[in-house]
């Protein structure tokens, strides 16, 4: 059995910057941020950046990951407080403007809605599709979604939504109208 060994402080704390730093790069410039920057915002070189991240894509999702995390638990919310099939679109509503919103996001949630045979199995990729797949379900079961929809079509179609509607101007605001065109496609 392998040991992994704890962080050393100095490493902790130069992964921590490197977060912070990822994080207000892709707030400013989306998911194409320069990495080089991101090292000298942290105060590192790029080596320390590559050794915690190999890709941009890991540094995505460390970045990312709680808030995402937060958005797959807000499905369980909704599901709570509404029908099943309000809930899903509902959720979907608020993925798509979160997407539109936090820049950086679509490109992330974008990867965890591939084919699963690249490295889009992330903790990011399980956490949307685990709730997907709890809405889908319980709308296919209130009768309100076809029988024959997945989770992950309705994570595609919902990115294709937020694109359309980020296009439409830039800040989402037809989002709600795009997601009602495409649900009513989507029911029995």
């Amino acid at each position: 059995m392998t040991q992994v060994r704890p962080m050393r402080a100095d490493a902790r704390r130069n992964y921590e910057r490197l977060l912070k730093a990822a994080a207000e790069a892709f707030a400013e410039h989306g998911e194409n941020a320069s990495l080089d920057d991101i090292a000298k915002r942290a105060g590192v070189g790029s080596g320390t950046l590559y050794r915690h991240f190999p890709t941009r894509q890991d540094l995505l999702e460390a970045a990312y990951v709680d808030r995402v995390r937060a958005m797959a638990a807000r499905a369980d919310e909704i599901a709570r407080e509404l029908p099943a099939g309000e809930a899903l679109v509902e959720w979907l509503n608020e993925l798509c403007a979160g997407t539109i919103q936090v820049r950086g996001m679509k490109a992330l949630l974008g990867s965890a809605v591939t084919d699963g045979s690249s490295a889009a199995v992330t903790a990011c990729g399980t956490s949307m599709k685990e709730a997907a797949a709890r809405l889908v379900e319980a709308a296919q079961k209130e009768g309100t979604l076809r029988a024959d929809v997945k989770p992950i079509e309705i994570l595609r179609l919902a990115h294709g939504v937020a694109t359309a509607s980020e296009l439409a101007d830039g800040q989402g605001k037809d989002i709600r109208r795009y997601l009602s065109l495409l649900t009513d496609g989507l029911r029995p």
